[in-house]
């Protein structure tokens, strides 16, 4: 059985949406992330994030996107001729990631521009929207993506 071939550049059309699946986070995820890579006190300990903010233990907002980084390269990147990124543009947090939500996140595609000075290499610009169970959102983002364009033998 053959794999299926990797979308490239011309395989995604402005105005597609992606849905890149569903996460669920739990206590023990967003304390053990937060003590490794973001340590404040309100991503580690109940009472803080009681005192904070945040009204409770929240994710890292790190956390949050990594969790994304993880949705798109299961639904999105790893099946195609991903190249990486120039960057993201705008990462907002509007809401706090809180242990048992459950996340779910969408992907548009803005823009699809052709490398000016690489033909083997295409732009896709990319706004995200991730909610939680209720609805809320919790992050938007808007990034751009480099695919490998043309058709391989």
């Amino acid at each position: 059985m053959s794999e299926a071939p990797l979308r490239r550049f011309e395989d995604f059309e402005v105005g597609e949406e992606i849905d890149l699946g569903h996460r669920t986070v739990d206590h023990d995820e967003i304390v053990r992330f937060a003590a490794k890579w973001d340590p404040q006190p309100m991503h580690l300990d109940e009472a803080a994030g009681r005192a904070s903010l945040g009204g409770g233990l929240i994710a890292s907002g790190w956390h949050t996107a990594a969790l994304f980084m993880r949705m798109a390269c299961d639904t999105v990147l790893l099946r195609s001729a991903s190249l990486g990124s120039p960057g993201i543009e705008r990462l907002v947090w509007k809401a706090p990631l809180r242990p048992g939500d459950t996340l779910s996140a969408r992907m548009r595609i803005t823009d699809a521009r052709a490398s000016a000075s690489r033909p083997d290499l295409g732009f896709l610009g990319c706004d995200v929207v991730m909610t939680n169970q209720r609805g809320e959102v919790v992050v938007t983002m808007t990034t751009t993506l480099m695919m490998g364009r043309g058709r391989t033998a």
